[in-house]
């Protein structure tokens, strides 16, 4: 028995192919199966089996992908009542791939329909030597219990006993592959180690540690992180079976002239995915600006709406062609293609510009001690506020914006800030779209800010996958 272990960063997301001599099966897949049949190729395998533990939420899943390419048989949670054909498994259920057999546990709580894949290589022994969890179990945590409205207390309470009623009956040396590490919003502090044991979690977990049902659905349920947008959507095409990569139209460069007039359909948004000191200087009116270094795939699940048009800007094709990678993972799928020649083109072509100015981080510090006449926006999230901020800063999180901007003065002058310059680039790009005449982006965030020395250090500004910073303390 091999196992080899795929990790998507931007989404924190791990697959896996479990493989024998022969043939193997991919768990929980990413939309492009490449890697997939890469190391396929690679093992000397056939793919026979796509094992999904429940409708992802966070990403669109490759199991029609794979079905199409290869025939692979598509096993899926009995209770998720999925529409395509598939193999549908529930308690008690099992299947051998070769002197591998699996089996199959329900673990609702992170969703209705969870279950888990318990696998035991007879080639070796009659214990189970790994679990395929998903999102019930994670490194250090366990999945969210929120993202079904109305239901969070119920679902904490089946994954309490999923968790200390199934999982937590597998042996101790158990190996555990969760299908996310640090960084996704499928739990709340997940560490950076992408595998795990029964034993070291029934020992160092925070949640296996809370014995009391009461007292368990409480933490699940208090103070989680906001889901973005697309989780509401993606486990419904997952559902249904997503529609084919092959079958999108293709990604095409579309000279100024024509770009223009798309942009002119209400129907189209522009997405420019440059960096947002480049987006400063000069954008297309209208445009919003999502680095393609930030969090692209979240902040784009979370911000465009999924029922337009998407056209691109972006420095070259290559970086057009990736960001497309990462909107098809979220179902956006309306990607009409991006602009040939980039900006340089559309100025050259004589059409129209926008500009938002970066303010550094020692001209803020003057602004507020001169006490001049701005509004301060805080687009991070508001853990990440209440952890330090500047006084006069108010805190509107970045996907409040879209809504919130309306409590704001249009015609006052608005900086906006966040941890870097990445939240805050979007957020003023939204503001622009909504008729703010004088807005200004901080570039650097409060990370710059806190280096220059107007702020305490923060240690998790540092981290790649953060960007939480302090400011001035709280009174």
């Amino acid at each position: 028995m091999i196992i080899r272990q795929i990790f998507t960063d931007g989404i924190a997301h791990s697959s896996y192919l479990l493989g024998g001599n022969n043939t193997c099966a991919v768990v929980d897949p990413d939309r492009d199966i490449d890697v997939y049949m890469d190391v396929a190729s690679e093992m000397g395998w056939k793919i026979t089996h796509v094992l999904e533990t429940h409708l992802h939420a966070d990403f669109i899943s490759g199991h029609m992908e794979l079905m199409e390419r290869t025939g692979a048989k598509i096993v899926v949670p009995a209770s998720a009542n999925c529409i395509f054909d598939s193999m549908k498994v529930s308690k008690g259920d099992s299947f051998e791939m070769e002197d591998m057999v699996i089996e199959v546990l329900e673990t609702p709580g992170h969703t209705p329909e969870h279950v888990s894949y318990v696998v035991t290589d007879r080639s070796r022994g009659e214990v189970p030597v790994c679990v395929f969890c998903g999102d019930t179990l994670f490194v250090g945590d366990v999945g969210r219990p929120d993202l079904f409205p109305g239901r969070a207390e119920e679902l904490a309470s089946k994954l309490h006993d999923s968790l200390h009623e199934k999982l937590l009956k597998l042996p101790d040396h158990c190996e555990v592959y969760p299908a996310h590490g640090a960084g996704s919003l499928c739990g709340r502090s997940m560490a950076a180690k992408r595998s795990t044991t029964i034993g070291y979690e029934r020992l160092y977990n925070y949640a296996l540690n809370i014995s009391d049902r009461e007292d368990f659905i409480h933490s699940l349920t208090e103070n989680m992180p906001k889901a973005p947008d697309h989780f509401s959507r993606c486990s419904e095409v997952n559902k249904r079976g997503p529609e084919l990569l092959d079958d999108l139209p293709s990604l095409k460069a579309i000279p100024p002239a024509d770009f223009s007039k798309m942009v002119e359909d209400p129907d189209t948004v522009v997405l420019d995915i440059r960096c947002y000191e480049a987006f400063g200087g000069r954008h297309i009116p209208g445009a919003y600006s999502i680095d393609l270094k930030s969090n692209f795939a979240t902040f784009t699940g979370w911000l465009l709406p999924p029922d337009r048009n998407i056209l691109l800007v972006s420095d070259s094709p290559e970086h057009a062609s990736e960001a497309a990678v990462w909107l098809h993972r979220v179902d956006l799928d309306r990607i009409i293609g991006f602009l040939e020649g980039g900006m340089h083109a559309w100025a050259m072509a004589g059409l129209p510009t926008e500009h938002l100015c970066q303010v550094s981080s020692p001209e803020l510090d003057n602004m507020v001690r001169d006490e001049e006449e701005f509004i301060l926006v805080d687009v991070r999230a508001s853990s990440e506020f209440r952890s330090g901020h500047i006084d006069r800063a108010v805190n509107i999180p970045v996907e409040e914006i879209r809504h919130s901007y309306k409590e704001l003065d249009p015609g006052a002058k608005t900086l906006v800030i966040c941890g870097s310059g990445h939240r805050s680039s979007m957020a003023a790009s939204i503001l622009q779209q909504n008729n703010f005449s004088d807005v200004h982006n901080v570039s650097g965030g409060m990370t710059g800010y806190n280096a220059a020395g107007f702020g305490p250090d923060c240690p998790l500004c540092a981290l790649p996958w953060a960007s939480s910073g302090k400011g001035k303390k709280d009174e």
